[in-house]
C-alpha cells in the first residue's frame, strides 16, 4: 500500500458524506461521479422522503437536493431535516425560474443554493466551500468546549463540597452535550447497590419522575466497563443496559460514564438523548469522561477533607490534593487530545518516559525529575485546536498548514500560565520546536538560552515521532533514529543531552530485552 493509501485508509472516518437527492437519474450520477472523484463519500436518493429516511439511518456532513421533486420537495425535506434537528448542511438545486424560492429556501435554513444547468466544478467548489464552513464551525466548537470544560474542571477542582461537585457535573454535562436527562449513580459502600444520588432535566427534557429514566442494569453496564470501552449506544441497541427502560420517552442515545478511583468504580455518569436526530458523539463521550474522571478524584478529596477536619488533621494535605486534582485535570486534557488522533496516541506519555531517561543520566534531584516527567506529558497542551486532519496527510505540509502547527508552543505557554503550580513546566512546552543553532521556533533562542527542560523534551519528542507510525511514513528503527540524532546533534539538538539520552535509552533496551521483554525495532 503507498503512502497516499495509507493516508486514505486512516482518514476514512473524517471523509465528508454526502448525499445527492434528485428524481433524475442522470443528475445523480454525473454528480455522484465527480464528487467521488474529489475524495467524498456520496450516496444518492430519488426523492426527499427516501432522503430523509437516509438521514434518519446514517449521518451526512451535506445533502445536495433538488428543489422541486415527487413525494418530496426540497423544501419540505429542508423542514423535516430542521424539526428533526439534524446536524446536515443543505444546497438547494434550482432552475432560473425559481430562484427566489432557492433564496426562500436559504432564509429558512438552506446553506447555499446551485442553479441548473450548472457547472460540475462549480457544484464542487460550493460543496467544498459549505463542508470547510462545517470543520470551522466544528473546530471553534472544540474550543469552547475545551475552554468550558477547563471552567468547570477548575471549579470542580476547587470545591470541598460533595453536594456542589455533584450539581456542577449535573449542570455541565446537560449544558456541554445537550442532554435531556443527567443522573449520577453512587456506590452505596453497606449493600454494595449503586443508588441515585442525584439527577438533572434538560430544557427540553422528559419531567424528574423516577421512570423517565428507567432502571439500569448495573451488571451490564459494570460488565462493559471492565472491557475498558466506551459505553455510547443508541437507540435499541441502548436497551440492552436497561433492566427496565424508559417508560415515557424514546430512547435515541444513552451515555454513560464510570467515576473510578484506583480502578474502583464508585459511580456512574448516565446521559439521555430522547431528542431525534440528537445522538451523543464519541466526542462528547470523552468530554463526559474528563468530567467524571475530575468528579471522581474531587469526591474522594472532599471525602478526605470531611475526615480531616472530623479528626483536627493538618489541612496542608487537602492543599497538596487539590494541587493533585488541578493537575490531573490539565492532563486529561493532554489525554483527551491524543484520543482524537490515532497517530499520537499514548505520545506524550513515551516523551514524558524518554525525558525522565535524561534527567536520570544527568542525575538531577527528584524534585527536578519529575518535573521533566510532568512537562513531557504536557509539551503538546498547546494543541488544543490543531487540526489533525489538515496535519495527517501524506504530503508536505503546505505554508499555512505549518504556520497553524507551529502557534501550538505559544499556546501551550498561555495555558500553563496562568496556573501557579504549572508555570515550572511551560519551558517543555514553549521551547520543546527550539533549535540549537538557533533555527527553531517560536523565538529562535540559540544554545544554552534556550531551557533546559525544553532542550530534554525535544530529544524525547523528535526520537518518539521517528520510532512511531504516521501518516506519512512507517516508524524508522531504533538504530536509524538515533543515527538521525546524532547527525543533527550540534545544529538541532545540545549535543551534550544527545549522548546522554543514547547512553541511557540504550541502556533502558538493553535490560528490557534480557528480562525477556519486547522493544520496538
Amino acid at each position: 500500500m503507498d503512502r497516499a493509501s495509507e493516508a486514505a485508509v486512516a482518514n476514512r472516518d473524517e471523509t465528508p458524506r454526502l448525499l445527492i437527492v434528485d428524481d433524475e437519474k442522470v443528475i445523480r450520477e454525473v454528480l455522484s461521479d465527480f464528487l467521488t472523484m474529489e475524495g467524498f463519500v456520496v450516496r444518492t436518493a430519488e426523492d426527499g422522503l427516501s432522503a430523509f429516511s437516509e438521514l434518519q439511518r446514517h449521518p451526512y456532513n451535506l445533502v445536495l437536493c433538488d428543489l422541486k421533486m415527487p413525494n418530496l420537495g426540497g423544501l419540505e425535506l429542508l423542514e423535516k431535516i430542521s424539526e428533526a434537528r439534524l446536524n446536515v448542511l443543505t444546497v438547494i438545486m434550482t432552475g432560473f425560474g425559481t430562484v427566489e424560492t432557492a433564496i426562500e429556501a436559504m432564509k429558512r435554513g438552506a446553506y447555499d443554493y446551485v442553479l441548473k444547468p450548472f457547472k460540475v466544478q462549480e457544484v464542487v467548489h460550493v460543496v467544498q466551500r459549505g463542508i470547510d464552513r462545517q470543520r470551522l464551525a466544528e473546530e471553534n466548537m472544540r474550543l469552547r468546549e475545551t475552554v468550558s470544560l477547563y471552567r468547570i474542571s477548575e471549579a470542580i477542582a476547587t470545591s470541598l463540597k460533595i453536594d456542589q461537585i455533584l450539581d456542577l457535573i449535573l449542570a455541565a454535562t446537560v449544558e456541554e452535550v445537550a442532554a435531556d436527562l443527567v443522573t449520577l449513580l453512587m456506590l452505596d459502600p453497606s449493600s454494595g447497590e449503586f443508588i441515585e444520588r442525584s439527577r438533572k432535566v434538560g430544557p427540553n427534557g422528559p419531567g424528574s419522575e423516577p421512570s423517565a429514566a428507567g432502571r439500569l442494569s448495573h451488571g451490564e453496564v459494570l460488565a462493559h466497563f471492565r472491557s475498558d470501552l466506551p459505553l455510547l449506544a443508541h437507540g435499541l441497541k441502548a436497551l440492552r443496559y436497561f433492566a427496565e427502560p424508559p417508560d415515557t420517552e424514546r430512547l435515541v442515545s444513552f451515555c454513560s460514564i464510570p467515576l473510578k478511583v484506583q480502578d474502583r468504580v464508585i459511580g456512574m455518569l448516565n446521559a439521555y438523548s430522547y431528542t431525534q436526530g440528537l445522538k451523543f458523539s464519541e466526542g462528547q463521550r470523552r468530554m463526559l469522561a474528563v468530567l467524571a474522571h475530575r468528579a471522581a478524584v474531587s469526591i474522594e478529596h472532599a471525602q478526605l477533607y470531611e475526615d480531616l477536619v472530623d479528626r483536627n488533621h493538618d489541612l496542608a494535605r487537602v492543599n497538596i490534593s487539590l494541587e493533585e486534582n488541578f493537575r490531573a485535570t490539565i492532563i486529561g486534557f493532554a489525554h483527551a487530545l491524543e484520543e482524537s488522533d490515532r497517530y499520537t496516541r499514548g505520545h506524550s506519555e513515551r516523551v514524558s518516559f524518554y525525558s525522565s531517561l535524561t534527567a536520570h543520566g544527568l542525575t538531577l534531584p527528584p524534585a527536578e525529575v519529575q518535573t521533566i516527567v510532568q512537562a513531557g506529558l504536557m509539551h503538546d497542551i498547546g494543541k488544543i485546536g490543531i487540526r489533525y486532519d489538515k496535519l495527517n496527510k501524506p504530503g508536505k505540509l503546505t505554508p499555512e498548514e505549518m504556520a497553524m502547527f507551529r502557534t501550538h508552543p505559544a499556546k501551550g505557554k498561555r495555558i500553563l500560565d496562568p496556573i501557579p503550580f504549572m508555570m515550572e513546566l511551560v519551558p517543555g512546552a514553549w521551547c520543546h520546536h527550539e533549535n540549537w543553532d538557533g533555527s527553531g521556533y517560536p523565538r529562535g533562542l540559540v544554545g544554552e538560552n534556550i531551557p533546559l527542560l525544553g532542550r530534554i523534551v525535544s530529544i524525547a519528542d523528535t526520537y518518539d515521532a521517528m520510532t512511531t507510525d504516521r501518516s506519512y511514513r512507517r516508524a524508522l528503527p531504533h538504530a536509524v533514529a538515533l543515527g538521525e540524532l546524532e547527525r543533527c546533534a550540534s545544529a538541532q539538538f545540545d549535543p551534550r543531552l544527545v549522548e546522554v539520552f543514547t547512553h541511557k535509552v540504550e541502556e533502558f533496551r538493553a535490560t528490557e530485552i534480557a528480562e525477556g521483554r519486547e522493544v520496538p525495532r
